[in-house]
């Protein structure tokens, strides 16, 4: 049963998991996605604090002269109380000193000797970086499902947090079919194809973030498509191209199946790339892709980007679009539930022509997609469209319609 792209999206987001877990230090956590909300064991900042090179002073000493005689330094332990008619110098990040209403930045004041002359308009607590203010102890600072960048690991270390429960990377194991296809450093004879998918299967989930395992193309027999299969089974996702059609030697899906394989997704609608099929042999997810690279491409966009945030652990692992407008006039056949591949410059999207399913140029051109449906048969100049990303990430915590009707 075929079955539509929001139908695919949403037996992804029910039915595949997050793999396990493991703890790693915060160094090597970039990218990965936390396993549990993590709870701030003290404020941030821990004290009271200068936001200024400056002077710790009394509000009701505003427009007066006051004298200066000590300095406060970051990482000092003041035992002083401020005192009226007497200020305190004080550097950034240092500890606000019992009795200090505000502090005075040093460019704000005159200084004659040991006397300083206050602005008048002295408002309190002004320049004071209050305890707590950005992290209250007892409170979340990181939930589970985020992913991790570098500044969640400013956030982990304030904390004085040297390690950190993950989702551990997801293992991809690739392989392709056809006798056809010749990997591309061999050389190969006038009938032959070179494989460019599995290159580029293998490419964008390292850089997705994914530990990858090429197993190389079989032969187009059951028995060598089950040795394959029987050989990736220990990795979280299996991804193959070919042989998903109704050609006599597409035994792809009969392999599969042979082996225990649950059907989750059998065809898509969706042009190109209708011939996709999504499945499990245990743990172990299964995306059988078609052959022609660009429909590949395309489905491995929407689909499979859509399974390895699901897999991560991300919360936030629906698609998320990009309101644009479209640069020229671009005719579809409509009909069908269509993909159309373009350039973005951050104004408007360019739609690629031309864009066929066995083509391989358009996808290094492409920023992002725009999905249409099937009452569209032309996009008129100006036009707003909805753009998934190819090129960055985007995603929400919750479905939002991502078709351009």
């Amino acid at each position: 049963m075929t079955s539509s792209i929001l139908e695919a999206l949403d037996i992804i987001a029910a039915q595949i998991t997050a793999v396990d877990k493991e703890i790693i230090p915060i160094e090597m956590s970039v990218g990965r996605v936390v396993t549990e909300d993590y709870i701030a064991s003290f404020d941030l900042p821990r004290f009271n604090n200068s936001a200024m090179d400056g002077y710790a002073v009394k509000v009701n000493d505003a427009g007066k002269s006051v004298i200066s005689t000590e300095v406060i330094y970051a990482g000092d332990n003041p035992e002083m109380t401020l005192q009226q008619g007497t200020a305190i110098k004080i550097m950034t990040g240092a500890p606000i000193p019992e009795g200090c209403d505000a502090i005075v930045p040093i460019e704000n004041v005159m200084l004659e000797g040991d006397r300083l002359f206050l602005p008048e308009d002295i408002k309190k607590d002004h320049f004071i970086r209050m305890a707590g203010e950005d992290i209250k102890k007892d409170t979340v600072f990181l939930t589970k499902g985020t992913m991790i960048n570098a500044y969640t690991i400013a956030s982990l270390a304030s904390q004085g947090m040297t390690h950190v429960s993950v989702h551990r990377v997801i293992k991809v194991a690739i392989f392709g079919t056809g006798d056809e296809l010749r990997p591309h450093f061999e050389k190969i004879k006038a009938h032959q194809l070179y494989n460019s998918n599995s290159p580029m299967f293998l490419t964008r989930a390292k850089q997705l973030g994914c530990d990858v395992r090429f197993i190389r193309t079989s032969a187009d027999t059951l028995q060598a498509l089950e040795a394959s299969i029987n050989a990736t089974l220990d990795a979280d996702i299996i991804i193959t191209s070919g042989g998903v059609s109704v050609g006599d030697k597409d035994f792809t899906k009969e392999a599969f199946t042979n082996l225990g394989m649950e059907i989750l997704v059998d065809t898509i609608d969706i042009k190109p790339g209708r011939p996709t099929i999504i499945g499990q042999i245990g743990k172990t997810v299964i995306v059988n892709l078609p052959g022609n690279p660009l429909a590949a491409m395309v489905n491995y966009e929407i689909f499979i980007r859509a399974i390895l945030r699901k897999m991560s652990g991300k919360k936030a692992h629906f698609h998320g679009t990009v309101v644009t407008t479209i640069a020229a006039d671009f005719s579809v056949r409509g009909g069908k539930h269509a993909v159309v591949l373009g350039r973005f410059n951050g104004q408007e999207f360019t739609a690629l022509k031309p864009q066929m399913p066995g083509m391989v140029s358009p996808m290094q051109e492409a920023d992002g997609l725009i999905l249409i449906t099937p009452e569209i048969h032309t996009l008129q100049k100006g036009a707003q469209v909805k753009m998934l990303p190819i090129q960055w990430e985007l995603t929400r915590d919750q479905k939002e319609e991502i078709f351009t009707c």
